[in-house]
């Protein structure tokens, strides 16, 4: 794994591995400079090919590519079929579920004992329509007994939205988590207390993360508010058997 990727910082079995790419190294270039994994973005898909085939030689593992939709839509994680849905999980070892984002939020589970792992990318849509519920519902387990990471994503300072979306999320305890900016009429949303309070309405009280704004890191990160046209960094989550065995 390069030095400058990030993991997860939380109390997982030690054979649950993750990873969060960065936008160092690389071969895209542009807009898109560095290490872009996005092939929907425009960039010239030999480059984005050429980093994901690295990806999976530093990582060892099998990715499941997913196409993200902002949906509810949760599937089994399969290599070398690119499902559309907004998560994914796996009981096997060595399949890596994979989320891409630039700004929306990645997030990463598996269970205290180390079975089973999913990841969820959640947009302000999906979250308010339960992506991440859906995704505690898939891995078949008591949510008591999930960890969960929330990986980079666009942070409260820079994440201004318009009064529609404040009324989405509708509860008195999410109207909490807007904030009036300086435009008239508009919230600065927080999207990580958003997904903590969906988790924690869904029984898992065991949440990391959380703290990491792609908007305010230009050099690690790629942001779709901060550059609009940009590439997207990886998040990442499976089962090592090697680490296991």
């Amino acid at each position: 794994m390069k030095e400058h990727w990030l993991q997860a910082d939380w109390p997982a079995p030690e054979w649950v591995k993750t990873c969060v790419t960065t936008r160092q190294d690389g071969c895209s270039q542009g807009v898109y400079k560095g290490f872009n994994l996005g092939t929907h973005v425009g960039d010239d898909l030999n480059n984005v090919l050429a980093n994901r085939a690295e990806l999976g030689r530093m990582l060892g593992c099998r990715m499941a590519w997913l196409e993200q939709t902002h949906s509810t839509d949760v599937v089994e994680a399969a290599p070398g079929l690119v499902e559309e849905a907004d998560a994914s999980w796996t009981l096997e070892p060595d399949v890596a579920c994979v989320i891409m984002t630039a700004d929306c939020l990645p997030v990463l589970f598996c269970d205290r004992a180390g079975t089973r792992v999913a990841a969820a990318h959640a947009g302000w849509r999906g979250l308010a329509a339960g992506i991440l519920e859906n995704t505690i519902s898939a891995l078949g387990v008591p949510p008591e007994e999930l960890l969960v990471w929330l990986g980079p994503a666009i942070g409260p300072e820079a994440f201004e939205v318009g009064p529609e979306v404040r009324e989405i999320f509708g509860s008195t305890a999410a109207a909490a988590c807007f904030v009036p900016s300086e435009r008239p009429g508009h919230y600065l949303a927080d999207i990580y207390q958003l997904a903590r309070l969906r988790l924690t309405n869904a029984g898992v009280n065991a949440v990391y993360g959380g703290g990491l704004c792609t908007v305010s890191d230009p050099t690690r990160l790629f942001s779709y508010r901060r550059d609009g046209q940009t590439g997207r960094f990886a998040s990442l989550v499976w089962l090592d058997s090697a680490t296991k065995n």
